[in-house]
């Protein structure tokens, strides 16, 4: 939009509409021309009347009155409304010019029928047609009504009221031509984005199965019967549905089959309690259940699942915050014999140190315990699942903070057996809880600390040197860092994951690693990353790297990455600014470029 000028200004100001004034103008000329028409009429009509008395007073030939009177008043008609129609025709051509007329042109392009002409004079009519607010008669059944921005035209010129436009539009009820989507482009790309940031992307033509799925989703509704397919492709529909929100009660009858041995629902929220009674009514056989957004199963729901002879082996429980505490107890203390995992996430209302205490006593098969976003569940309950000789991976992530020591009794009560320890979001954790897992541990497979505050890089450098345990497959270290508002780049004390603890945790891990998550851990030095992925070492089993926020990281240690890795899938490099052009190699993953390009997908590097 250009400058505008001070009249402009002014008038706009006011409350001035040059485009109103426009209108208001050309409603004058109409009424001008109109009323230059009628005067016409009136003159001949007065012409005519003064002839006929004048023959009755003077006996003049009255044929010849009447004759002469006719041609005067028939030119004046004429005259008028030639003068009508060089003013129509004026304006006409002005519409031609306009922009309007180009834009109703183009959209017309398709019907040959209409030229130029027939365009510019429909938007003439259209212009000349009465305002929002103003009285009109139908053009169809003569009703008096208030003209609206929604009337209709009339296909013989005039305006229709309401319900004559209805009748017009089921007579002429056409189907529209569905419009061409523009980004389709677009949005395929940032489908493939998408897929790469959830880790479902792959590289390559997508699979027969893929395409069939995908395919399934998309008319899911025509679909009667999901027939004997393996388990694993009937878990892939069932993600694939919940991903879209099309899991209702009667797309969960697809799932239901009698024989079958586990349920996965991926996403509850539509479901009702009725719907989950019918899911234990349907499966007698169930071992398996896992239910995510399960706000709806409720004490009922619980009381028929303890009604019925259902042993379950492993119980994945999601946002049932209406499960009441008595219920989660009878539950224990009759079906805990034959369960070996119970995972509860977002239920914390009725979930606490006192259902965490019953564990010991009624589920002594218990090889699994996950208890993720909890706010109940405090030292009490920890030292309770200490308690549990039999487990095997244990997974905590509560909003009580938790004393170091509580976490050192645990490890020493239970951490010769475990396999998995995660311990989410301890920012009071520090160098205690790292050197029990050194001194206790001697089987973990998988480990994660995230968000301590006070755990040291000495602390890390203990933890993986000299360790008995096997060389680790999964490690999350992130957000393990010094935090200091004023000097944030300053870390005198070491706090948190440095360049002595990263080099020692490669040196236990890295050959046997799959993937390792240093997120934030931004006190790492460059040299560090030189050293560890220099061209003497090789870490053949790394598939997925996350390092972004390492300030460090540069396009010489990116590329000694790829080097180092062969098999790397993904490399996650988010806030790595000193990350400028970096050539990825063909089928990996580079995710998070500080620049425009932000990912790229399927180097072609070779």
């Amino acid at each position: 939009m250009g400058p505008q000028s001070a009249l402009t200004d002014f008038l706009a100001s006011h409350n001035i509409s040059a485009n109103q004034i426009r209108l208001d103008a050309e409603a004058r000329r109409r009424a001008a021309d109109q009323t230059t028409g009628t005067a016409a009429d009136q003159q001949s009509d007065q012409g005519v009347a003064s002839t006929s008395a004048a023959a009755n007073d003077d006996d003049v030939n009255d044929d010849e009155i009447v004759s002469g009177t006719t041609r005067r008043g028939r030119s004046g008609r004429a005259s008028a409304a030639e003068e009508k129609r060089k003013k129509e025709q004026k304006i006409v051509e002005k519409i031609k010019a306009s922009k309007k007329f180009q834009k109703e042109k183009r959209k017309r392009k398709d019907d040959n029928s209409e030229d130029d002409d027939d365009i510019a004079r429909a938007i003439f009519q259209q212009r000349a047609a009465p305002l929002p607010g103003q009285m009109e008669n139908c053009a169809v059944c003569g009703k008096r009504f208030t003209v609206t921005a929604y009337s209709r035209n009339s296909p013989d010129g005039g305006l229709l009221c309401s319900p004559c436009g209805k009748e017009l539009d089921k007579d002429n009820s056409v189907p529209k031509k569905k419009a061409k989507r523009v980004g389709a482009a677009i949005s395929g790309r940032r489908q493939m984005q998408s897929n790469i940031l959830d880790g479902t992307y792959r590289p390559g033509a997508k699979s027969l199965m893929t395409l069939c799925i995908e395919t399934l989703a998309k008319n899911i509704d025509l679909a009667e019967d999901l027939g004997d397919l393996p388990s694993a492709v009937i878990d892939k529909i069932a993600r694939k549905l919940s991903k879209h929100r099309l899991l209702n009660p009667r797309t969960l009858s697809l799932f239901l089959q009698p024989s079958a041995e586990e349920v996965m629902i991926y996403d509850g929220a539509k479901l009702t309690a009725d719907d989950y009674v019918r899911v234990l009514q349907t499966v007698p056989n169930l071992r398996t259940l896992k239910i995510c957004n399960g706000v709806h199963f409720k004490d009922e729901v619980m009381d028929y699942l303890l009604s019925r002879h259902i042993a379950l082996e492993s119980f994945y429980l999601h946002g049932a915050n209406l499960l009441s505490e008595t219920k989660w107890k009878e539950f224990l203390e009759k079906k805990g014999q034959s369960l070996k995992s119970l995972r509860v996430y977002w239920t914390d209302k009725h979930f606490g140190n006192d259902i965490l205490a019953l564990l010991e006593t009624t589920c002594p098969s218990l090889e699994r315990l996950k208890v993720e976003h909890n706010q109940r569940v405090s030292a009490n309950g920890i030292n309770a699942i200490a308690k549990i000789k039999s487990l095997r991976h244990l997974s905590l992530d509560l909003r009580e903070h938790i004393h170091s020591d509580v976490f050192v009794n645990l490890l020493s009560a239970i951490g010769a057996n475990l396999e998995t320890l995660s311990l989410t979001r301890v920012p009071d954790a520090d160098n205690t809880v790292l050197d029990a897992i050194h001194n206790k541990c001697r089987s973990l497979k998988k480990l994660r600390i995230t968000d301590s505050e006070v755990m040291t890089d000495e602390g890390f450098a203990r933890l993986f040197t000299d360790w008995q345990n096997r060389e680790l497959e999964f490690i999350d270290v992130q957000n393990c860092r010094h935090l200091d508002s004023v000097q944030p780049r300053e870390n005198p004390d070491g706090s948190g994951l440095c360049s002595k603890g990263f080099k020692a945790l490669m040196a236990h891990s890295g050959h046997k690693l799959r993937q390792l998550n240093i997120y934030g851990c931004r006190h790492i030095e460059a040299a560090a990353f030189e050293e560890v992925f220099g061209p003497q070492n090789v870490y053949p089993d790394l598939t997925i790297l996350e390092i972004s926020f390492c300030e460090q990281v540069t396009d010489f240690v990116v590329g000694s990455i790829f080097r180092s890795c062969p098999n790397l899938r993904k490399l996650i490099i988010f806030g790595c600014m000193k990350v400028k052009d970096i050539r990825v190699p063909r089928d990996k993953l580079l995710i998070g470029l500080p620049n425009a390009l932000g990912m790229v997908i399927d180097g072609n590097d070779d």
